[in-house]
């Protein structure tokens, strides 16, 4: 029977923090999967810092710097590794780890899915292991689902949203919240390409994030705001279709006048370019285009104008509310921190105006 690639992830974590260091063939062994298997899962996990690989051994990253006797312990939980936003979480975890290093605090990572009862599931794993607070990017994809929170309003220690933030009346609405405010990463790209004169811009995004719907509602806001043009929003659903789904309507819109788009991610962004030559359009001389996330924007061809939320500054900023939310308890009011993503402006949208 074969174990989905977050699971298995999960499973190496535990037994390095349990063991320490172990061998990537006793590794293998003890999960009863092949070594090469083993292996690749063990690269991503190092790439992300969460393990250290050394000779033919993993161990835990922190081994070697004792932490303090009276270090705190913390969980983060953020969506599986192996999920098309993983890289996104990969600078969140980055970020949380450099900021709980100069805390000398104790980070524990769990790695949930997208499927119901994973987070709540995570958490009980983490609090088992002794965190005496956590840290959770939840499974919120669209709209309010408030039954399906009721369990974050009774959690017994700190819990502090990372790239999540409830509104009035949710469960989850006091408590703390780290996010990046992706309405005003919306707003800056929308504006860069109005300052280059486009009047109208279309934006694709994806709809199975809590990500991808701010950025949808966010473009309603902006382009309010900025007196453009709104045009219908692509979808972009099945990841095996949708590049080639997305230039053909990027075409029809180029078509039709409206000269620039936003895409939302990287991954689908950067594929783009070459699909829109092979109908005849060049970016960004025919189509000026920004991609939202800016994870690997810049090594598209041509390097793509992006947008970057603030992704390590968010996990360092979460430490630090939860640092402080254990040493002050109540005392301290609920925070609900947004941090401005910034653009980066490259070759893809045509020109160097200021965002």
């Amino acid at each position: 029977m074969s174990i989905a690639a977050d699971e298995r992830r999960t499973r190496i974590l535990e037994i390095v923090r349990k063991l320490g260091t172990v061998r990537v063939t006793d590794l293998a062994a003890r999960l009863d999967l092949p070594t090469v298997t083993v292996r690749r899962d063990v690269a991503t996990l190092a790439e992300t810092g969460l393990l250290r690989r050394s000779h033919g051994s993993v161990s835990r990253p922190e081994e070697g710097a004792a932490a303090p006797a009276d270090a705190r312990t913390m969980g983060l939980i953020v969506p599986t590794v192996s999920h098309t936003v993983s890289q996104y979480f990969d600078e969140v975890i980055a970020g949380a780890r450099a900021a709980a290093a100069d805390a000398g605090a104790h980070l524990v990572l769990g790695i949930s899915s997208y499927t119901p009862g994973a987070d709540r599931a995570q958490a009980e794993q983490l609090l088992k292991s002794g965190a005496e607070g956590l840290m959770l990017t939840p499974n919120w994809r669209t709209g309010h689902e408030p039954e399906d929170r009721l369990w974050l309003r009774d959690l017994p220690v700190p819990t502090v949203l990372v790239e999540r933030r409830a509104t009035a009346g949710d469960p989850a609405a006091e408590l703390d919240s780290v996010s990046s405010d992706h309405h005003h990463g919306v707003l800056l790209a929308l504006r860069h390409l109005a300052a280059l004169g486009h009047d109208s811009v279309v934006l694709a995004a994806r709809c199975d994030t809590w990500t991808a719907m701010k950025v949808r509602s966010g473009y309603t806001e902006a382009c309010r705001a900025l007196g453009l043009a709104p045009q219908p929003v692509i979808d972009i659903e099945d990841p095996a279709t949708a590049p080639e789904t997305v230039a053909g309507r990027l075409a029809e819109a180029a078509g039709q006048g409206v000269r620039a788009a936003l895409v939302h991610n990287d991954q689908d962004a950067i594929q783009l370019p070459a699909l829109l030559r092979a109908r005849g359009l060049s970016v960004p001389e025919d189509l000026a285009l920004i991609s939202y996330d800016d994870v690997f924007a810049a090594l598209g061809a041509p390097p793509l104008t992006a947008v970057a939320p603030p992704k390590r500054a968010v996990g360092a900023a979460a430490v630090d509310l939860l640092l402080r939310r254990l040493r002050h308890g109540h005392t301290l009011p609920v925070h609900r921190l947004e941090l401005l993503p910034e653009l980066k402006v490259r070759a893809s949208c045509g020109g160097t105006a200021s965002a």
